[in-house]
């Protein structure tokens, strides 16, 4: 009997001392964090913070891998992250990173005055408005429990009343609010930028995997409820795709996706979400913000004593593919989310100038002369403005270089008649390819008349970019061989419509949206059939 009471005491320490471990873990970095302490000098040439190396001491539970053999790409070439790129040569921007309106007297404000950018959109009814809101409707900020709901507001932003205003939403919801069968933003509204701003300076609260896809993408939400999708650095600027790899196996790049939106607001489509970049921590803004276990057990500490992690996905998501900071700093872009699904639901739709995805086979349309006049006889194709939309998109794409497009999207209330959205261009500026633009023929006349412009030496597209480019928080953003690019291609693209109209004739390759539309936006006017 003494024995069996001894032997539940016994076990009733060991339970307590488990419980006590378990505990004293999990207050561990929070701990070194706040008291800033931590023994045992470090030798390291870069001289990590103390807090990265004793929290990969104490974590009993992580992978013992250290097969880092990408780590010569991501943490041990000059420049390969943030911290050792172009940050700490760049004076930090005005509102800490704050993207601001091109300057008075700047080419980029001048090309933004241009007539060809100054078109208004015909009136807009309920139909033509994603969310339409009632402005009878007021909301009392008491009644959030969470302050922070309106980050940079102050009392002159509430009316007398004490009720908030629509002007004092937070900027990703007055973002969602403005998107319309036209434009997902329109071109002169300062909730753009303002967003842009909010993207690199809002408080990171929680941080969770994004589900499919090939590669790792985080869901990162913030302390004004708003969300967005960060792309890590995977390769630095300067890192070419190898000529003999397949498109579909490439790395994508954050810098791409930043660069892409730049250059969609540049050709006046307005079709990409905000994308902004920002320097993250990924100690204190990555792993001590998520729930997810799945992604916290990726977390290691390299050889190097950089902070790294690799999370779940289908391709790289590994440690020889891990992401390391320095010692625990990574760049990334960051995409406003558009509205939630159930709110917006939108359409997707295979995209018929889609690669084939295979590496034997080509496409139908690389091989088969009649394949557009097809496309044409096909509904949504054969009317409206659908068509001439993916000629825009090809475009955009040849451009960039990205030949990734295999599928699109648009809003479902808007039926047909209206833009597609250009979402996901990580695989942009790998290398130049041949654009579908030379079996289709067709272009709008104010797509071809800005491409024209943007060809001139006042308006020099790579011109407009590196300034546009040069707001963003982790300028540069492109190297200048990537920006001469973008005038090579777009020479190609003028040369392949000249040749076109020369075959054709200009009034059958080029859509004269322009005509009968004066105060309107012609891109999306009402539907014509060909």
């Amino acid at each position: 009997m003494i024995l069996l009471r001894k032997f539940r005491v016994l076990l009733l320490m060991v339970f307590l001392i488990a419980c006590s471990m378990h505990i004293m873990i999990d207050l561990l970095p929070k701990l070194e964090r706040h008291g800033g302490g931590g023994g045992g000098g470090c030798s390291c040439s870069h001289a990590p913070s103390e807090e990265p190396r004793s929290w990969g001491a104490k974590q009993q539970g992580w992978p013992n891998k250290h097969t880092l053999r990408i780590l010569q790409d991501f943490s041990s070439e000059p420049g390969s992250n943030g911290s050792s790129h172009s940050l700490e040569k760049l004076p930090a921007a005005p509102g800490d990173g704050a993207q601001h309106a091109p300057a008075r007297g700047s080419r980029l404000s001048a090309l933004f005055d241009h007539p060809l950018y100054r078109r208004s959109l015909p009136p807009l009814t309920d139909e033509d408005t994603l969310f339409n809101v009632n402005t009878d409707i007021r909301f009392d900020p008491k009644a959030a429990e969470d302050q922070a709901w309106n980050g940079d507001s102050n009392a002159d932003e509430f009316s007398p009343a004490g009720e908030l205003t629509a002007d004092s939403y937070p900027n990703w919801l007055r973002f969602h609010i403005g998107i319309n069968r036209y434009e997902l933003y329109s071109r002169h509204n300062p909730v753009t930028d303002a967003l842009l701003k909010d993207l690199v300076v809002q408080r990171i609260t929680s941080v969770a995997m994004k589900s499919g896809g090939t590669q790792l993408k985080l869901i990162m939400t913030f302390q004004n409820y708003g969300q967005a999708l960060f792309k890590p650095m995977k390769q630095t600027r300067e890192q070419e795709t190898p000529p003999d790899f397949f498109y579909f196996s490439d790395f994508e790049r954050h810098n791409a996706e930043i660069a892409a939106f730049h250059l969609d607001r540049i050709l006046d489509f307005r079709r990409v979400p905000p994308v902004a970049g920002r320097l993250v921590n990924m100690t204190k803004e990555i792993r001590d913000m998520t729930r997810d276990k799945k992604l916290w057990r990726t977390f290691f500490i390299s050889p190097a004593n950089n902070v790294c992690f690799y999370g779940e996905c289908s391709y790289y998501c590994s440690t020889e593919h891990a992401l390391c900071g320095k010692p625990d700093q990574i760049e990334g872009s960051l995409a406003a989310f558009l509205p939630d699904l159930a709110l917006a639901k939108r359409k997707t739709w295979r995209n018929p100038w889609r690669r084939s995805y295979h590496k034997r086979k080509k496409a139908e349309w690389e091989v088969d002369p009649d394949y557009c006049e097809e496309v044409k006889q096909t509904p949504p194709y054969d009317s409206g403005t659908r068509l001439l939309d993916i000629m825009d998109m090809t475009i955009f794409d040849f451009l960039m270089g990205n030949m990734d497009r295999h599928h699109y999207e648009t809003f479902e209330k808007f039926g047909n008649e209206t833009f597609v959205i250009h979402l996901d261009n990580g695989r942009g500026y790998p290398w130049c390819s041949v654009s579908p633009l030379l079996w289709s023929c067709r272009v709008k006349k104010s797509t071809h008349l800005r491409l024209q412009l943007l060809a001139k030496e006042e308006y020099k597209l790579s011109t407009m970019m590196a300034e546009s480019l040069v707001r963003d928080r982790l300028a540069p953003i492109l190297i200048q061989p990537h920006l001469d690019a973008l005038d090579r291609r777009l020479r190609q693209v003028l040369k392949v419509v000249s040749d076109c109209v020369e075959k054709e004739g200009y009034s059958y390759v080029v859509e004269d949206d322009l005509e009968d539309h004066r105060g309107t936006d012609p891109a999306h006017s009402g539907p014509r059939r060909r």
